[in-house]
């Protein structure tokens, strides 16, 4: 049976998004330039054509994974969570105690971390060093780069 995937409602919603996208335009235009590419001619030696196949196929492929992340797909419940630790979908203002810096990161599952945004897995070696963790507890952890150390300021 396939592992459920936590997601937001908002992630959701953006997937089942792109999803409607690709089936509707992004087949529509594909078929627009198999279509275009067979009327160059003798499909054997027609580059354009097996170009064309190829983009299809990983098209095709994108589809699947998506509908298979959707089809295992759970909305968090956050009801159940204490609100005086670190959960996720938890945001948590830090400071790393290394270099002295303020951080605000939101902790959500592998399938929706996006470091540019300050969304950080709960599965990351820093994530987990601050799941469970409450108000003005240091945690540790060990990163590549060597140990990193956290003060949590505030969790909303």
């Amino acid at each position: 049976m396939a592992n459920f995937v936590y997601l937001s409602k908002e992630r959701i919603r953006e997937l089942e998004k792109e999803l409607m996208d690709l089936k509707t335009n992004g087949r529509k235009s594909m078929a627009n330039r198999i279509a275009e590419a067979r009327a160059h001619g003798d499909l054997s030696e027609n580059a354009e054509y097996d170009a064309a196949k190829e983009e299809q196929g990983l098209l095709e492929l994108k589809i699947s994974k998506l509908e298979d992340l959707l089809s295992r797909a759970q909305v968090i419940d956050l009801t159940n969570y204490p609100k005086d630790q670190v959960h996720i979908l938890s945001t948590i203002s830090v400071k790393n105690l290394n270099n002295k810096k303020v951080f605000k990161y939101t902790l959500v599952s592998p399938e929706e971390a996006d470091l540019e945004k300050g969304k950080i897995a709960t599965s990351s070696p820093v994530g987990q060093a601050f799941m469970g963790a409450k108000t003005g507890q240091i945690v540790e952890a060990k990163v590549p780069a060597g140990l990193l150390k956290f003060e949590i300021l505030e969790i909303q």
